[in-house]
C-alpha cells in the first residue's frame, strides 16, 4: 500500500526574511524568500512587516506557476506563530489564515525556533541530536526529553546573530554583518584581548561587543573581527562540550543562520570529534529564516493532528521552545 505523503505549504515571516516553500514528506518542491534590508541600523519592526506584506503574494504566485500542481494538492498550511517580532508575525499569520480558509484545509502553528531543529533532523542523518540552534534572534543548546525539546542553556543577553549584526554595524559593515565579519576575520592575525562570558551551558555576548566596539580605533578591522568570532564561538562550542558531556546523545547538529559561518562549524565539529559523536550542519542555503523549515515541521505536526483553528491562531512573539509539546517524536 502506497502512503500519501502530506503536501505541506509552509510561511515563514518572524523578522526580516519572508518565505514561501511546498514540501511532500521530506522532500522540498518549491522554497524562495525574499529578505528586507534596512539601509541603515537593524530591523525595523514595521518596515519589515510592511516588506513582508508586499512579497508574500509575490512569492505565492511564483510557488503557484512553479510547481507542478499548484495550490490543488495542499493538504494543510504551516506558519511561523513565533517567537519573533510581533508585526510580522502577525502580518505572516494573516496570509496563512487566509490561505486556510480558501483551501479549506487545515492550519499548523509552528514554533520558528523548532522548526530549524526539525529542518536540520529532516535533511541531515541526525536522528537525535544535542542541537546548537544560533541565529539571529535566537542562541540556544536544545536536547530532546520526555515529550519536549530541552534548552540545556541559552544567551543570557543579545543572540550571537544579533552581536555579530551590531559589531557589524560598529565596523561600517553592510547588513547583515555576519559574514561579512566571518569574510574580514579571514584576515585577522592577532587575537585582541575581549571579554570571555560563559555561565555554565549559558553564555553572554553584548559585553563582548562592548568590548569589542572600543577597540575600533586602535586596532585592524580584521583583528577585530577575528578574536570576536575566536571568543565567541569558543563559548559556544565549550557550552555545546559541556552539554554532550551531560546528555551523551550520539550526535551534535548545528543550525540556524550563523550555521552557514565556517569558523564555527570547524570549531563544533572539533568538539563532536573529541566527544567521538557524528557531527552535522544544516546546508547553508538552508541555514537562514526558510519556509522549508516551516513546511517540514509542519509535516511532522500533520501526521498527528496537530491543527489550530483560525480563532486560536493569535502570534506568540515571545513563544519558548520548550513551550511546545512534541508529540511526534518517541
Amino acid at each position: 500500500m502506497v502512503i500519501h505523503e502530506p503536501i505541506i505549504l509552509g510561511f515563514e515571516g518572524t523578522a526580516h526574511t519572508a518565505g514561501v516553500a511546498v514540501t511532500q514528506g521530506k522532500k522540498i518542491i518549491f522554497n524562495k524568500t525574499a529578505t528586507y534590508l534596512p539601509e541603515h541600523g537593524g530591523i525595523h519592526p514595521r518596515e519589515a512587516s510592511e516588506f513582508l506584506s508586499k512579497n508574500f503574494p509575490i512569492l505565492l504566485e511564483q510557488m503557484v506557476y512553479e510547481t507542478p500542481f499548484g495550490m490543488k494538492k495542499i493538504d494543510a498550511v504551516a506558519f511561523s506563530q513565533g517567537p519573533g517580532l510581533g508585526p510580522c508575525l502577525r502580518m505572516t499569520a494573516t496570509i496563512a489564515r487566509a490561505i486556510s480558509l480558501l483551501l479549506k484545509k487545515p492550519l499548523i502553528g509552528v514554533n520558528h525556533c523548532i522548526a530549524h531543529v526539525e529542518l536540520g533532523r529532516m535533511v541531515t542523518p541526525a536522528y537525535d541530536p544535542m542541537v546548537l540552534y544560533v541565529s539571529g534572534g535566537n542562541t540556544q543548546l536544545i536536547a530532546f526529553l520526555n515529550g519536549r525539546y530541552r534548552i540545556l542553556g541559552e544567551t543570557l543577553d543579545i543572540a550571537i546573530g544579533n552581536a555579530l549584526d551590531t559589531l557589524g554595524r560598529s565596523l561600517g559593515l553592510p547588513h547583515p554583518g555576519g559574514p561579512h565579519i566571518e569574510q574580514e576575520a579571514k584576515n585577522g592575525k592577532n587575537v585582541l584581548p575581549l571579554p570571555y562570558a560563559i555561565k555554565g551551558m549559558s553564555f553572554s555576548f553584548s559585553g563582548v561587543v562592548t568590548a569589542a566596539q572600543k577597540l575600533i580605533s586602535k586596532h585592524e578591522v580584521a583583528d577585530i573581527c577575528y578574536s570576536f568570532q575566536e571568543y565567541t564561538f569558543a563559548a559556544l562550542t565549550e557550552a555545546t562540550e559541556r552539554a554532550l558531556s551531560c546528555t551523551k546523545k550520539p550526535s551534535v547538529l548545528l543550525t540556524g543562520g550563523v550555521a552557514a559561518n565556517t569558523r564555527l562549524q570547524e570549531m563544533v565539529q572539533g568538539v563532536a570529534s573529541e566527544q567521538s559523536t557524528k557531527y552535522y550542519v544544516v546546508p547553508k542555503n538552508l541555514a537562514g529564516d526558510n519556509g522549508a523549515m516551516i513546511a517540514l515541521a509542519g509535516v511532522n505536526m500533520y501526521k498527528k493532528n496537530n491543527f489550530i483553528s483560525v480563532n486560536h491562531s493569535h502570534v506568540k512573539p515571545r513563544w519558548r521552545t520548550d513551550q511546545v509539546e512534541v508529540n511526534w517524536i518517541h
